[in-house]
């Protein structure tokens, strides 16, 4: 199957680098998962991952591969799919609609590690999104996203894979104290 010119296919260094504070094997969210970069990645780390895009054609090329699944959803016309199901973990790449972040919160079970990463304001300068509503404002996640606690933030630019201005954390539910942090920072 071809891709688009611009999808990108490894995974994003920092959902690499703090994946390991997941409990093992346990169930991962990717939002707006599109063909599936960190689906592949997360499941070669033995998770059981659930993606969720609205293009059909992505995430059809995972029906049928073991611990693998998929919804078709627009989550920003419609319901949230996954009201009353919990995850380890959810991960979130260059993706940005604000009313999911309440979503993405009560999806965590106790433990549960969310790992966003998305374009901010800046970004303008160096190519698309350059639209103020699909970009951060300064500091936006670190104050959208309680009760869960912050274990890692960055924002600024980038020059991989392309330039950009990010933001992106690392968040627990539970506090900080949920999690191994000698663990995550081995896996620099």
């Amino acid at each position: 199957m071809s891709r688009p010119a611009h999808e990108i296919d490894s995974p994003s260094p920092w959902v690499c680098r703090w994946a390991g504070l997941i409990r093992p094997g346990g169930r991962v969210l990717d939002v707006a998962s599109g063909h599936g970069r960190h689906l592949r990645f997360l499941k070669s780390q033995g998770f059981s991952v659930v993606g969720v895009d609205r293009d059909e054609t992505a995430v059809g090329a995972f029906k049928g591969v073991g611990g693998v699944e998929t919804q078709v959803a627009d989550i920003e016309a419609g319901s949230w799919p996954f009201a009353g199901a919990d995850f380890d973990g959810v991960v979130v790449v260059n993706y940005l609609h604000r009313p999911l972040f309440g979503h993405l919160v009560r999806s965590l079970r106790s433990g549960g590690v969310l790992i966003y990463e998305t374009f901010a304001a800046g970004n303008e300068r160096y190519g698309r999104p350059s639209n103020p509503d699909f970009l951060l404002r300064p500091g936006e996640l670190l104050h959208s996203l309680e009760p869960l606690a912050i274990v890692a933030f960055e924002q600024g630019l980038i020059s991989a894979p392309k330039p950009a201005v990010v933001q992106r954390v690392c968040a627990v539910l539970g506090g900080s104290d949920a999690v191994a942090l000698d663990k995550a920072l081995a896996l620099k």
